[in-house]
């Protein structure tokens, strides 16, 4: 089951950083569908935030397609992101590995290459959409 963190510094809204970690847990294979996600109460006692914050998470999860909420069962994963195998363990996963380990070598921090990624993805994808 997947484990939500928060970060109050991120300038992200609590909600939209449960929303953004489920569906990197679908991408990668960590949620499938048929998944139960942790209860309100199970987030709240965790991560100490407020339940309706887990709440609107659920819901817009549930907007998009990805989970369903089953009176007195739970919220229950619907649909996968999961990327195809062959990307998630081919030869693109091993050169990004390959280029993070460079990366790291050249002294940048986990917060430079982040930002590099996105400054990169956010030239390449313009215009695209969240593909």
């Amino acid at each position: 089951m997947i484990e939500f963190r928060i970060d109050r510094r991120s300038g992200t809204a609590t909600y939209q950083q449960i929303v953004d970690q489920a569906k990197h847990a679908l991408r990668m294979g960590i949620l499938r569908p048929g998944d139960r996600l942790p209860t309100a109460k199970e987030v709240v006692a965790a991560t100490a935030i407020n339940p309706n914050t887990v709440l609107k998470a659920y819901r817009e999860l549930e907007r998009e397609g990805l989970v369903e909420g089953k009176r007195g069962l739970g919220t229950f994963v619907s649909r996968s992101l999961a990327m195809p195998r062959a990307a998630a363990e081919g030869p693109l996963r091993d050169e990004l590995v390959h280029w993070v380990g460079r990366a790291q070598a050249a002294g940048l921090a986990r917060e430079d290459v982040e930002a590099l990624v996105k400054a990169t993805l956010d030239e390449n994808y313009k215009g695209i959409g969240d593909r």
